[in-house]
Parts: structure tokens; sequence; C-alpha cells
């Protein structure tokens, strides 16, 4: 059977419900599953737990099912330059779980691996413990988190073959492979679909028997949340001209 789909509808067609936990991967703007978040917000899915480190920003990725009402609970590390998302979780409209980043992550790699839970350092006297167990282990605190899990896992990667094995592209290889392992099922949407035996079998990020289902996008947009520059120290004697190659 085929992993390759023709459209998001199609990738996505029976995977939807209300009140689904659904996992997307990316880091601010980067390795966001676009058009698979688009789909959803078509679709009108509602009620969801949605686990990212961030949920988009104004007019882009995750922010669609924030401004749409499609989101109840949002599991996630940073807020960003999201004005919708404050808002909302100002007013009492959206349930917020906010975990420090790498606890996240953990989190999530659990969920995939399948450890219930785990201790760490990170959180401990704050009100991330809140409510959580702390042990004692050789003389230091450790508060215990659980892992993630979710009905669906959505990731975005650079290139995939027909087994579903993907390759992330430099920063898009942020939260995408351990959200492909923590998902009910996975679907993949790449830039670039490649034929069988073009990987490497060392150089795949993603094996293909986490992923279910694939999708081929166009056109990605390549966005940046934010951009700073400053004028160069006329003083400088660094002989760097701020040219990239």
């Amino acid at each position: 059977m085929t992993k390759i789909y023709k459209n998001p509808a199609s990738a996505l067609e029976g995977l939807l419900f209300d009140g689904m936990t659904i996992m997307s991967g990316g880091f601010g703007l980067s390795g966001n599953p676009e058009y698979l978040i688009q789909e959803i917000r078509n679709h009108g899915v509602k009620d969801l737990t949605v686990i990212s480190n961030n949920c988009g920003a104004d007019g882009f990725g995750l922010w669609a099912l924030l401004n749409n009402g499609q989101i109840k609970k949002m599991i996630s590390s940073y807020l960003g330059e999201n004005k919708l998302f404050e808002q909302l979780y100002l007013s009492g409209k959206l349930e917020l779980e906010l975990n420090p980043q790498g606890t996240l992550a953990e989190r999530i790699r659990a969920g995939g691996a399948g450890i219930p839970a785990f201790y760490t350092r990170t959180g401990v006297g704050t009100i991330v413990a809140e409510g959580k167990p702390v042990e004692e282990f050789e003389g230091k605190l450790y508060v215990r988190e659980r892992w993630l899990r979710a009905d669906l896992s959505i990731v975005k990667a650079w290139r995939a073959d027909p087994e579903g094995n993907l390759v992330y592209r430099k920063t898009a290889r942020n939260f995408n492979p351990v959200m492909a392992t923590a998902g009910k099922v996975t679907v993949a949407e790449v830039e670039e679909l490649v034929p069988a035996g073009t990987f490497n079998g060392d150089d795949v990020h993603t094996p293909g028997i986490y992923v279910n289902r694939v999708i081929v996008g166009e056109r990605y947009e390549k966005r940046i949340e934010r951009r700073t520059t400053r004028k160069r120290d006329a003083g400088s004697q660094s002989g760097f001209d701020g040219t990239h190659a």
C-alpha cells in the first residue's frame, strides 16, 4: 500500500475528530507543516489539544487554527510574537500548559520511546513543579514529568522516499523527528519526493516505520519571525563585511 497521497485532504481523510490531540512540528516558523495545518483549518475539527513548541505567528502556521476557534488547549513552551495566542490565554479562552523547552522535547521523546515518566531538575521549586511529584536522588531534588503522545502527528521534512523515510534540512530538524515517533498516526509533508534507494541509511533522520502518510508541498515561503540588523561599527577591524556565502 502506498504511503504517498496526492494532497493534504486525502492524507488526513479519516484521521480528524473533535477533541483530538495533535502534535505539530516546527520551531518558530521553521519546519511548520503548512499545508496540513491549512487542511485541518478547512476541515473545521474543533476542541483540539495541540502540542507544539509555539503556535505560529500572526497570520501564519497554527495561528490559523487559533483564529478559527479550533484549539481548546495548547501544550507548548513559547508564545513568541503571537498576539492572538497571548490575548486568548489572558482572557481565559485558551488553556495553556507551558513547559520548559527541553522538558517539552523530552516529554515528546519519552512518548515515542514508550517511557511513561522521567525525572528532571528543571522547574524544581517553581510553578512548573506544582502538583507534580518531587523526589530526591543523590542529594538533589527532581520533578517527575509525564510523557506526551498524540492521536496525530503532522511534521514537515525536506525529502521523503516512497517508504516514508524522512530527511530534514537544517533548522527544520527541530521538534519534527521526535513528534514523528509519538503519534498514533504520523503524516509528513515534504518539499521533495525522491526514488527509493536515494538515501544512505545513515542519513535518514526519521525511519519510514514511523510515517504513515506523505504529501508533497510546493512554493514554501521560508519565513522568519523577525529580522533585526544594526549598522556595523566603523571602527571595527574584524574584516568581516556582514555577507554570507
